[in-house]
């Protein structure tokens, strides 16, 4: 079905025990099942939009990102923990309104949506095989497999999906025993042991450095001034 859709104009949404929102009616019900239909929050799409910008070095395309998602904003509460929202025309990346984001999920494996998530798979990889310093390329088979594995986790616990945590799998994915250091102004990768002695000993830096651990150190230099230099007598 095309964004250009007249059929698909509102959908009353609710809040899941997840935190999450998901679809309970949609006005368009031949081209959309609300079993299971999720949407992405406007705090969560923030989040996800910051998540992308360092990938636009690695070829990421903001358009893709845009026919991904079908943006809403809120008409009004319809019960407790249910909201209606309405069909809008604005960017979800440029809009400064708080937008819903319905994922465009109709063409489950060649529609809008299935190609941002291979968009995002590729720009990850080339930003983690520039990053880490592997043995062999990383490859993007290897992030697939890894995704696919926490969804099937969840399908056999019974856990419904939610979209926004297949794309934070995505964009926050680093191969096992290996860590992103975010500290710095462009991401350093270190094997997991180095990663825990650099934390580590930064933490110990700002230790030393806080003022606020050293009463006991001043208590006692104060102690040794009054009794002249000498340790203070035993308390009676």
């Amino acid at each position: 079905m095309s964004k250009s859709s007249p059929k698909l104009e509102w959908s009353i949404i609710r809040i899941g025990e997840d935190l999450n929102w998901w679809v309970k009616e949609i006005s368009d019900i031949i081209h959309w099942d609300p079993d299971g239909l999720c949407v992405i929050d406007p705090r969560q799409m923030t989040h996800l939009v910051e998540l992308v910008e360092p990938l636009r070095e690695y070829g990421f395309d903001p358009e893709i990102m845009e026919a991904a998602f079908i943006p809403f904003g809120i008409d009004k509460e319809v019960g407790e923990g249910m909201v209606r929202i309405v069909r809008v025309n604005d960017s979800l990346i440029d809009s400064e309104e708080q937008l819903f984001a319905l994922p465009n999920t109709v063409d489950e494996e060649h529609g809008p949506y299935a190609d941002f998530i291979d968009h995002i798979s590729k720009a990850r990889i080339k930003l983690l095989n520039d990053t880490f310093e592997f043995e062999q390329s990383l490859t993007i088979d290897e992030l697939e497999d890894e995704v696919r594995e926490e969804q099937n986790n969840n399908f056999i616990e019974g856990n419904a999906v939610h979209l926004y945590n297949e794309i934070i799998s995505i964009l926050d994915y680093v191969p096992a025993g290996w860590e992103m250091d975010s500290d710095d102004e462009k991401d350093k990768a270190l094997p997991s042991d180095e990663f825990e002695v650099a934390e580590d000993t930064e933490d110990t830096a700002k230790l030393k450095n806080d003022n606020s651990l050293r009463w006991e150190e001043d208590e006692e230099k104060e102690d040794l001034e009054e009794y002249g230099g000498g340790p203070p007598p035993d308390e009676v």
